[in-house]
């Protein structure tokens, strides 16, 4: 929990990197002076609620805040914290009334996956004041167990409805963080950017040698500030764990929209163009449409070849690809469901072991995961078996 000790440091830091690249502020601070507890205790009796404890402490350093991140340019101070009902941004709210999440990792086509955006957003607390056409919300109705209220960020031009962001402080770090992403940050921000790019190849090493705890946790910083390729590997062990959430496929299928990056790199046209052909058929969300204006030819290609009688998807190099093949046929020749589970587990041994021969195609490779695009080896690897799978050392 970030108390006024905590965010103290944290604010001056901010602001000395975003003067030092943009003259921001001349005195080097982008707050405001504190509010009292007087105002605060004022506007939770206005609201009618006691506010968060990461918001109420946030207040009690600064009263308000310049540039919260590349799209915020002002967040609100106490006496100007209001319910964005109330507000002249309360348009918001009728243009996402009757608007569901039809963008949720593994979800079928035709599923509900959220209530009316409307109906959250009328709740909501408004905590910015200005910004390129984007809001910073929190939720009182979802509340955790420290006092949190679920921060939500939301643009029109994302086309993503509210995005929840876990507590203000969260949310506010998040912002941080997306002044690194965007390259801004000045002479501390550098030390950050070699740490997070040593973290990263830390955490692909850690991968490679079978402990894919260490990994996620080396990769996770420079996750949060916006490097890329530690989005791409951590999306590769989060698949085989079941979580399509965490790092959703979104954020690596275009590698960034680099294009010349997905022409050279093996791992796209023979590990994830496959698995976004399959996940398309299993009626999850087509990302194949985002890859079209940056790879056209890379995924006609495929498409076209898939269409020839015979066509079968590599699933790896050749000392791993004909275990993996044969685990495959022997699954797909069973028609049963009860006994090809039971041919699952007798041939699981067998699959995990040729781990130890597989081999990457590449430095943004650390697992095998266009066996996901084999339904058969799919449904016979549980994150459980996943887990299993990434604890071997490979490559």
């Amino acid at each position: 929990e970030m108390d006024g000790a905590g965010w103290r440091p944290f604010l001056e830091r901010w602001s000395r990197e975003r003067v030092l690249v943009e003259g921001t502020a001349s005195e080097g601070w982008l707050g405001f002076p504190p509010a009292s507890e007087e105002a605060v205790l004022a506007a939770e009796a206005r609201l009618g609620r006691r506010l968060p404890p990461s918001l109420r402490e946030f207040l009690l350093v600064t009263d308000g805040w310049r540039e919260a991140g590349p799209f915020i340019y002002r967040l609100a101070g106490a006496a100007e914290l209001a319910w964005l009902r109330d507000t002249d941004d309360e348009h918001w709210i009728e243009a996402y009334s009757g608007e569901a999440d039809e963008d949720c990792e593994g979800c079928e086509a035709d599923e509900d996956c959220e209530d009316d955006d409307g109906a959250l957003l009328r709740r909501t607390l408004r905590i910015s004041l200005d910004g390129d056409s984007a809001l910073m919300l929190l939720d009182p109705e979802e509340v955790d167990e420290r006092g949190e209220w679920q921060a939500y960020w939301l643009s029109s031009w994302s086309g993503m409805g509210p995005e929840p962001r876990g507590s203000f402080h969260d949310l506010m770090y998040g912002e941080y963080t997306s002044f690194h992403r965007l390259g801004r940050q000045g002479d501390e921000g550098r030390s950050d950017e070699g740490r997070c790019d040593e973290g990263v190849e830390r955490g692909r090493s850690a991968a490679l040698a079978g402990d894919p705890e260490g990994a996620l946790a080396e990769l996770a910083r420079p996750v949060r500030f916006g490097r890329w390729r530690a989005e791409l590997l951590r999306w590769q062990l989060l698949a085989f764990l079941g979580d399509w959430r965490s790092t959703p496929l979104r954020h690596v299928v275009a590698f960034g929209g680099n294009a010349e990056l997905v022409e050279r790199d093996p791992f796209f046209a023979r590990e994830l163009l496959p698995l976004l052909f399959a996940r398309r058929e299993q009626g999850v969300l087509d990302y194949l449409s985002l890859l079209r204006g940056v790879a056209a030819e890379a995924v006609g290609d495929l498409d076209a070849r898939r269409r020839e009688p015979g066509f079968r998807i590599s699933l790896g190099n050749a000392e791993f690809d004909a275990v993996a093949r044969g685990v495959a046929d022997r699954l797909a020749a069973e028609s049963d469901s009860a006994a090809r589970r039971r041919l699952g587990d007798a041939l699981w041994p067998e699959l995990r072991a040729a781990m130890a021969g597989w081999r990457p195609v590449g430095e943004n490779h650390v697992a095998p995961v266009v066996l996901l695009a084999e339904p058969v080896l799919s449904e016979l690897i549980t994150p459980d078996r996943g887990r299993e799978l990434l604890a071997q050392p490979r490559g």
